[in-house]
């Protein structure tokens, strides 16, 4: 009976968290596969500076681009893909495609064959993500929806810190592992450990999620089914993706959304390859410990914020506090780009951090509310095209702009100039980043345009 009674609490506990005990399980995956990503991620940045011979920079160029790219190029269609796929047959064979492309990872060799391996896993990403996002709204009720978004951000990049202090472990254990003569076959080393972990937690989540209750998804139910060559017929697939993308240019909460997200990461991103810059040329500190402290204080306002939403989420108003974030994320940029101290600095990248998490977790949750069954991967994967879009453009486009602005601001400024009586250094970097932080303010701004146009 003691047991019974504390199985109820257990259980009702879980609900009063996540919604459902369906949905747990699909985080605790997410916890498992993030959390190996990260672990992988590492180990390819450190793997293609080992194979890259004479020029490591390009090598680990090309395999961030085999990120990137296929989400530019495929990323709508792979939606429409999904939408002809049982949901979750779709994620566990993409968990087990993952695990397995990762086993091979030890044993490459050159460039291409990372670079390869790098689209195959982005390939799976591409069709994984879309899927399970569409899935969640048929696991929780529609008003647990902004806690369990801010729980599956904790879960993506919560795992990171773990993830790092695991890989810094993991040369040890390679040392004594490697001891082991019967295991040279495996190429044991700290790379390969990471990558033979990332490949046991996909396939620990394909487990997981194989045991979830989910829609097989609208094209895969009903009379469609029957009729598997007109719905794989490429007029009715182009029909489908058009179909999707007019979803997300005429419903106004929709378009609302992609175009803070997309403009917003424009500007947003260019702080990942000019933080180091900015840290070293403006606050006069190492470039590397200075980024690092951005990233932490990063981290810990996209935790205050989810914080934050899921303490206020009863009586929020989730448009207008998405808008006031996207308006609140440019202005903590600017003002921390502004500073002269890196402490200072650090604060406004962590009032940053608050904005773009409040941001993200409002975005997912007014898609899935506002996307119908049918449409649901279709504009999470226009989504995810745009964003990754976006990301692609701001890490090209920053540090030419900024080495371009350099060049002009040492012409007419000589890098600094007197404002009030104040020296104030102006490198390239310093305008490169003032710019991203008026782009996202124009991203609030078409954000009410594209709400004023819908309510006329």
């Amino acid at each position: 009976m003691a047991f019974d009674e504390s199985s109820a609490v257990a259980s009702a506990r879980v609900d009063r968290i996540f919604g459902s005990a369906q949905y747990f399980r699909l985080w605790i995956a997410q916890i498992f596969s993030s959390g190996g990503d990260w672990l992988a991620l590492s180990a390819i940045l450190i793997t293609a500076n080992r194979v890259g011979g004479g020029t490591p920079e390009a090598s680990v160029a090309y395999v961030m681009l085999a990120r990137f790219l296929p989400g530019v190029v495929f990323g709508s269609a792979a939606g429409v893909l999904v939408d002809r796929w049982d949901r979750k047959r779709t994620m566990v064979v993409c968990d087990l495609g993952r695990a397995v492309t990762v086993l091979w990872l030890p044993f490459v060799d050159f460039v291409w064959q990372l670079v390869l391996a790098s689209l195959i896993l982005e390939g799976f990403a591409l069709l994984w993500a879309p899927a399970k996002e569409a899935s969640v709204p048929n696991l929780v009720p529609r008003e647990k929806l902004t806690e369990v978004n801010s729980l599956s951000l904790v879960a993506t990049y919560g795992t990171f810190p773990i993830a790092a202090g695991i890989f810094l472990g993991l040369a040890g254990l390679a040392e004594v592992i490697d001891d082991i003569g019967a295991v040279d076959f495996l190429r044991i080393d700290k790379e390969s450990i990471a990558f033979y972990i990332d490949a046991a937690t996909f396939a620990v989540a394909a487990a997981i999620i194989s045991r979830l209750a989910l829609p097989r998804g609208p094209q895969t139910t009903g009379a469609q089914s029957d009729d598997s060559a007109r719905v794989w017929a490429p007029e009715q697939v182009f029909q489908d993706l058009r179909e999707g993308w007019s979803f997300i240019f005429v419903n106004p909460t929709v378009r609302t959304v992609n175009v803070a997200l997309a403009v917003g990461l424009i500007g947003g991103g260019m702080i990942i390859p000019l933080g180091p810059v900015f840290a070293e040329d403006v606050l006069q500190v190492d470039g590397g410990d200075g980024f690092l402290t951005f990233m932490v204080a990063l981290g810990i306002g996209v935790a205050l914020g989810i914080a934050g939403l899921t303490a206020s989420q009863n009586r929020l108003n989730k448009e207008r506090a998405f808008i006031a974030a996207v308006f609140g994320a440019g202005a903590c940029l600017f003002v921390a780009t502004s500073m002269w101290t890196l402490i200072g600095s650090a604060l406004l990248v962590g009032g940053l951090g608050v904005c773009a998490g409040t941001v993200y977790v409002l975005g997912i949750t007014l898609l899935q509310e506002s996307a119908t069954e049918e449409l649901r991967v279709r504009v999470f994967a226009g989504l995810f095209t745009l964003v990754r879009s976006s990301v692609l453009l701001a890490l090209l486009v920053g540090p030419a702009l900024a080495l371009f602005l350099n060049g002009l601001s040492d012409k007419f400024f000589d890098k600094d100039v007197n404002i009030f009586g104040f020296d104030v250094i102006i490198p390239g970097v310093r305008l490169t980043l003032w710019l991203a932080a008026l782009i996202m303010v124009a991203a609030g701004f078409l954000t009410l345009i594209s709400r004023r146009g819908a309510k006329t």
